[in-house]
């Protein structure tokens, strides 16, 4: 069962004539979308177990690689 308000917004922005058309577009799109989701958890190996690095996000740690990066490059053209 759909709100009253929620029915008026979708109303206000589809018409009311449209409302129908509107909900089952927004369903099959949920629906692919979760799906889809779905598929990639069973699919994709991954596990943060495996991964500690990217324990605080995966820019952090591009970011401290690129760091590591630099000094070694400082380091190996000072010579």
């Amino acid at each position: 069962m759909l709100s009253d308000e929620l029915l008026k917004d979708i109303d206000a922005v589809v018409g009311g004539r449209q409302r129908s058309s509107f909900i089952t577009q927004a369903a099959e799109r949920e629906l692919t979308r979760l799906r889809q989701l779905q598929a990639l958890n069973e699919v994709v190996a991954w596990n943060e177990k495996d991964h500690p690095e990217l324990k605080q996000g995966a820019a952090k740690y591009v970011k401290k690689l690129r760091r590591d990066y630099e000094q070694r490059f400082k380091k190996v053209t000072a010579r």
